[in-house]
């Protein structure tokens, strides 16, 4: 604490703490509000100046202890001087920005036409996306980190009526609770220490969007005020006693199941239900199939004019990786790794796996599975040895690939999985090879 305070210890020990503290009182102070009450404090904001005037912002834990009929309290804090600083800088840049409640800001956000794919899965959640954007109602996204949550609420956001007011994000997990609330729903003046009369992002995002990142990362009882300003439309700052009427469109999003969060106490069901009016689950890029080549292709074309570079695409042997890896961190990672990849390319106009395998995860398979329960064995005519190697594998593999599609009657997915690949491997294979498409038109 002497640290924290920056006061030395003698002039703090033994004394009387509202003598030591003059800007506290019997109130504001958390360790005299604790024995007054004899029960425990969690989490309490409390700002005061120590004896050279400087102010001190801490969060707050205070448990009172009886000792020989004697309540005694002993007290954790954390310093958060620097945290709150940052965010009432942060305050300040945002009531500037949205002070103009008319403000156009179309051209700085996202839309539909930003998302990149053909997988039928991300279709159909942009459909139901573009249905949501028509209606005042709560949106929750269940996504894995990477997966485009903020894209699809920005998206959603452009494509409402609410398009020419603010959209806000908030991401829930970044802030301890109290400063948390704070933001959230304003200060009143006096409501403790320091506070200030202040909008918080629901008056701030009045008629627009307000984006809750990580929602699942708030406390219950942050949820439960949230889930109180979801039915009655209208927030109290923090201190205050009055009721302010807000027209806000949440849009929450969570990188967990639900379900998940639910079981786990970090998901209020009541808030759940409230949330999840319309529920999008985004599907994960090792899902979407032949998008990853889509996108390798749209973000060369991003980087090639951002590093004013002339690659081409990916040579053969990474799109095969690219089909295979997991993406652990979906399209996020996808980028990350064409950026690092083109980072490093020399004379090369196509991306290398000697390019993209230094971004890869080391734990992850970076070479095509085989079965290990064939192992077919394939006679070549010995006249034919001159052919280079790989054409000598690409030879075996097309036989291959034909023979399992006879043996399964043409049925795709069944062939994949004989052979022990993902079934958009295989489909890539066949049209690599242009494999005579009768032979699995059953599928």
């Amino acid at each position: 604490m002497a640290e924290l305070e920056n006061m030395e210890q003698k002039f703090v020990l033994n004394k009387n703490i509202l003598d030591v503290f003059p800007s506290l009182n019997e109130e504001s102070s958390t360790l005299l509000s604790a024995l007054r009450s004899g029960e425990k404090i969690e989490n309490n904001q409390q700002e005061y100046l120590n004896k050279s005037g400087q102010k001190v912002t801490t969060i707050n834990t205070t448990i009172p202890i009886e000792k020989d009929n004697k309540i005694w309290a002993m007290e954790i804090a954390r310093d958060i001087t620097d945290i709150k600083d940052l965010y009432n800088k942060v305050i300040k840049l945002q009531e500037k920005l949205y002070k103009n409640d008319k403000l156009d800001i179309n051209n700085h956000y996202f839309t539909f036409n930003d998302i990149i794919g053909e997988d039928k899965k991300l279709k159909k959640v942009i459909r139901y996306s573009r249905q949501a954007a028509k209606t005042d109602s709560s949106v929750l996204i269940v996504g894995k980190t990477g997966t485009g949550k903020e894209l699809f609420a920005q998206s959603i956001h452009n494509e409402s009526k609410r398009r020419n007011k603010p959209f806000i994000a908030q991401n829930c997990a970044a802030l301890p609770e109290n400063l948390l609330e704070g933001i959230l729903f304003g200060t009143r003046k006096g409501g403790f220490t320091g506070a200030v009369n202040r909008k918080g992002l629901f008056e701030q995002a009045n008629k627009g969007t307000l984006l809750l990142d990580e929602v699942n990362s708030m406390s219950t009882a942050l949820q439960a005020k949230l889930l109180r300003v979801l039915q009655e439309g209208s927030i109290r700052r923090v201190g205050g006693k009055k009721d302010i009427k807000v027209d806000v469109k949440i849009i929450a999003t969570i990188n967990n199941s639900p379900v998940v969060s639910i079981k786990n106490n970090k998901l209020r069901e009541d808030l759940y239900y409230r949330l999840g009016v319309v529920l999008l689950y985004l599907p994960l890029l090792k899902e979407r199939g032949s998008d990853v080549l889509i996108l390798s292709n749209h973000f060369i074309k991003t980087f090639n004019k951002k590093f004013n570079c002339q690659i081409k695409g990916l040579d053969d042997e990474v799109k095969e990786i690219f089909l295979e890896y997991s993406w652990p961190g979906n399209v996020r990672q996808l980028e990350h790794v064409i950026e690092g990849a083109m980072n490093i390319i020399d004379n090369d106009d196509l991306i290398k796996s000697k390019h993209v395998k230094p971004f890869l995860l080391k734990n992850e398979k970076l070479q095509k599975n085989t079965s290990e329960n064939s192992s077919p064995i394939i006679k070549l005519d010995k006249s034919k040895q001159k052919i280079s190697l790989p054409k000598k594998l690409n030879k075996i593999e097309k036989k291959i690939i034909i023979d399992t599609l006879s043996e399964t009657n043409g049925n795709v997915t069944k062939t994949a999985k004989k052979l022990g690949i993902k079934r958009q491997s295989l489909q890539y294979r066949i049209n690599k090879y242009n494999i005579n498409k009768n032979i699995h038109s059953n599928n």
